[in-house]
């Protein structure tokens, strides 16, 4: 896949308070909407941003307010990359953490089908992370229309 510069990118700083979790889905959308994705693949660019900010929010600064940095770059055979970032409380075991089903706050009624449901949206999910300093997750995905088209 690419390693090459992206034709266009994106940066965004928001808070990670709920509200602003559907506005990081739509954002990220509509300027991915430049690869000319399928609109089954828009939604599942909303349904991988809103999981992974959603996570930023509710496990990365559970008794604060943060920072979440969305960056999306856009390369020319399709690509649409995504990466979330926080600096918030890392997470101790990410295999474990992928794995469906597990959750750190079963008291709040987390599915922790989190990373599961990013997966089946995206070609690729990578999750990079250090306890006491924060957690990435890139999300890689095609768009076949734009593929197709070539």
């Amino acid at each position: 896949m690419s390693r090459k510069k992206p034709v266009d990118q994106m940066s965004l700083k928001i808070e990670s308070r709920s509200v602003n979790e559907s506005f990081a889905r739509v954002a990220v959308s509509a300027f991915a909407a430049q690869q000319d994705p399928t609109v089954e693949e828009i939604s599942d660019i909303k349904t991988a941003v809103s999981e992974a900010v959603t996570n930023c929010i509710v496990h990365a600064y559970p008794a604060s307010v943060g920072e979440i940095y969305i960056w999306v770059g856009l390369f020319d055979d399709g690509l649409v990359r995504i990466r979330i970032r926080d600096r918030g409380c890392g997470i101790i075991d990410v295999r474990q953490a992928m794995e469906p089903l597990f959750t750190t706050k079963p008291e709040l009624e987390r599915s922790g089908l989190g990373f599961a449901v990013m997966e089946s949206c995206c070609d690729k999910v990578k999750v990079s992370s250090k306890v006491g300093k924060g957690t990435t997750v890139t999300l890689t995905s095609v768009s076949y229309t734009h593929l197709r088209a070539h």
